[in-house]
């Protein structure tokens, strides 16, 4: 007689066999594309138990179809600079899946910018939006483009120009998308100007993180990195631990690594250092961040600049080195793979006691084992930097509703959205075998929500 022990080893080893076969055809459909092959194994891995207990999800092929994007857009930007030259650029949306909503993720600008960095943004956007909670789909789009060095006329000529072709496959109802790196309130208003001007009406809900002055809500400037620090809050106390009195370390000086500093210095934290492309500041006294603020968001200038007004902290070049500092917490903030098996080994060394991704993919496989095997708490960035998204979407609800509410209203709505998703992973992780793995928790509640929809949706 066949133990129950026994069938659920055998349902595994079926599961198992399932996930690495349509893995091993991802490899195949697309090959080179390395950031896009990580996002989809680390989501794999975590949904062996759902498949070995619920086989409902491998007759009907889930996997094979939420893997495929429903749709994939590349198209030219052409562009003048301010010599009168004509520059080309090419852009991109991947618009994943729709199970749920309208398709909804951010563009990025930067010159690192291709079809895997924007395919893997965008799968894991789809989980990311579906543990919100709120009804919106997985996409993503961006450019080559790097507006670092650009006048402000040569920007405006560059998003008119993306935008004079995104409009096509964008609206209320079908696509929505925000900002990401290299795109913030100045981009935004931009397309939004070429979007209003080709389609001559004024739809608000075609882009989310825009303007006070023109649709956009309080508090989204902030959502990203408040949203972070809400998720990891929620870790501590678990634990009987909190942010007051705690050391950080939050990667990158941008729009959401400053306001994670912000929440986490709110808080009772002490901030000691950050980074930009080029390096990294740290003050042993605990970063000053109006100086951090005026010299990124106003002056646009970089960290290095900040040793110039306080005398006590230091400025080293490269980025990597910013995780030797001795931390309770650390914020990865800033971009995809930043922390390696090796930084990871370091902060375990120096005492990290917790780890929330503020960034998209910030951490590398290797490194997240390293995490997870040393009993570090670690919030997963499809589910600890959610927070942007989710007030994307209720500026989306503004929008369509023709209201604004308060600061203090969705600052309310965005902490009890951080911590359902909290509550979501950690009741996923115990229900499939894997308590406390918050990884395999927010991806097994993620999936679950929409895999639902695409069975009662039919073969689409």
């Amino acid at each position: 007689m066949t133990t129950i022990h026994e069938l659920e080893e055998a349902n595994t080893k079926i599961a198992k066999e399932y996930v690495n076969e349509v893995f091993e055809t991802v490899i195949t459909r697309n090959p080179f594309e390395c950031e896009f092959h990580q996002a989809v194994k680390e989501i794999f891995d975590s949904l062996v138990p759902v498949f070995a207990k619920h086989p409902k999800y491998m007759e009907h092929s889930i996997l094979e179809r939420i893997v495929e994007p429903e749709r994939v857009i590349t198209f030219r930007v052409p562009w003048v600079d301010d010599h009168g030259k004509v520059q080309v650029n090419r852009g991109f949306r991947v618009q994943y899946n729709s199970a749920i909503g309208p398709y909804k993720g951010g563009i990025r600008f930067h010159s690192s910018v291709n079809a895997s960095i924007i395919k893997f943004l965008g799968f894991e956007q789809i989980f990311k939006n579906s543990l919100t909670g709120q009804p919106i789909g997985g996409g993503k789009g961006g450019a080559d483009f790097d507006p670092k060095g650009k006048s402000d006329g040569e920007i405006m000529r560059f998003t008119q120009s993306f935008m004079t072709e995104l409009y096509r496959y964008i609206g209320p109802d079908i696509d929505v998308p925000a900002g990401d790196i290299g795109v913030g309130a100045r981009e935004i208003g931009y397309m939004f100007g070429q979007y209003k001007r080709i389609r001559g009406g004024f739809e608000a809900g075609i882009l989310t993180g825009k303007g006070l002055g023109y649709g956009g809500s309080l508090a989204r400037t902030e959502a990203t990195g408040y949203g972070t620090v809400y998720f990891v809050e929620e870790m501590l106390k678990d634990k009987g631990l909190r942010f007051k009195g705690s050391t950080v370390i939050v990667s990158g000086s941008g729009n959401v690594s400053i306001y994670a500093m912000e929440k986490a210095i709110q808080l009772g934290a002490k901030v000691v250092a950050c980074s930009d492309s080029g390096g990294y500041v740290y003050d042993p006294n605990g970063l000053n961040l109006d100086t951090v603020k005026r010299l990124k968001e106003i002056e646009r200038k970089r960290i290095c600049d900040y040793v110039n007004e306080h005398s006590e902290a230091l400025y080293f070049e490269g980025c990597t080195g910013i995780w030797s500092i001795p931390c309770d917490i650390a914020l990865p903030c800033a971009t995809q793979n930043e922390i390696d098996e090796a930084s990871a080994k370091i902060l375990v060394a120096n005492g990290v006691k917790a780890v929330g991704e503020g960034a998209n993919m910030p951490s590398t496989l290797e490194a997240i084992d390293v995490f997870l095997n040393s009993q570090v708490l670690f919030g997963p960035a499809k589910a600890a930097n959610a927070g942007g998204v989710a007030v994307s979407s209720l500026e989306m609800a503004q929008n369509s509703m023709r209201l604004s509410w308060t600061f203090e209203e969705v600052d309310e709505k965005l902490q009890q959205i951080m911590t359902n998703i909290y509550r979501n992973s950690v009741k996923a992780s115990e229900e499939y075998g894997y308590p406390g793995n918050l990884v395999v928790g927010a991806n097994i509640a993620g999936f679950l929500r929409v895999a639902d929809a695409m069975i009662a949706h039919g073969v689409i």
